[in-house]
């Protein structure tokens, strides 16, 4: 199968693309992780190259918990991208004061509740053209 990477909906997760290129590596381990700042120390969500506080482009990376609470949701049930059954609980998780966006596994639409403990569970998609897993942050009920 060819893939073209113009029109790729996932993420790019390769070394060769990306600095970031941990950020799938340590979430394909079950853990979440960001980037903080190596000249000023600031913590980002999402992760990033540089900081938007000093400008620099030295990072180390930082383990944020597994878990977190529900601070919004919704209910895709129709125009799903490929690959996803639905319906489909979409949630921004609050996560240390950063707020992740992903999707809620596990759990019946009408069972999620703003406030509910949720932990990582991170969720594999179609692997890359070489054959390598990728991941997606994701999230169940505790």
């Amino acid at each position: 199968m060819t893939y073209f990477r113009a029109v790729d909906p996932f993420p790019l997760e390769s070394e060769r693309y990306t600095k970031l290129h941990e950020f799938y590596t340590r979430l394909g381990q079950g853990r979440l992780v960001t980037t903080r700042c190596a000249g000023c120390g600031r913590v980002a969500w999402p992760p990033r190259g540089f900081c938007p506080e000093c400008r620099s482009d030295r990072f180390e990376w930082a383990d944020l918990p597994g878990e977190g609470t529900v601070a919004a949701f919704t209910v895709q049930e129709t125009g799903l991208p490929a690959g996803f059954d639905g319906p489909r609980v979409f949630a921004v998780v609050d996560v240390a004061g950063h707020r992740v966006f992903s999707v809620l596994r596990e759990v019946a639409p009408e069972k999620v509740a703003i406030g509910q403990r949720v932990r990582l569970t991170p969720m594999r998609v179609d692997d890359d053209p070489e054959g390598k897993p990728r991941w997606l942050p994701a999230f169940s009920p505790v």
